[in-house]
């Protein structure tokens, strides 16, 4: 663990012993080994931008609907109460 506190300018005017950056790797250690699961999980893209690709998935479906639409099997099939 570095000891990199340019972030935090109160925490950087007080001292810092030897006994603290034990305890800080020694809790880094801990929760690496507690949450393992989740730090290693594969997150899908979709998850986590779920309107990321939104216009590829809209010309699918407008081609989708463009075909049902012009199909005319289906459209006898509808109009004879399928």
């Amino acid at each position: 663990m570095k000891q990199n506190i340019v972030q935090f300018p109160n925490l950087s005017q007080t001292s810092c012993q030897e006994d603290d950056v034990q305890h800080l790797n020694a809790l880094y250690s801990d929760f690496e080994s507690r949450f393992e699961d989740i730090l290693t999980m594969v997150i899908p893209p979709w998850i986590i931008s779920p309107y990321g690709d939104i216009e590829e998935t809209n010309v699918i479906i407008q081609e989708e609907l463009t075909e049902l639409s012009t199909n005319e099997e289906l459209k006898v099939q509808f109009k004879n109460g399928y």
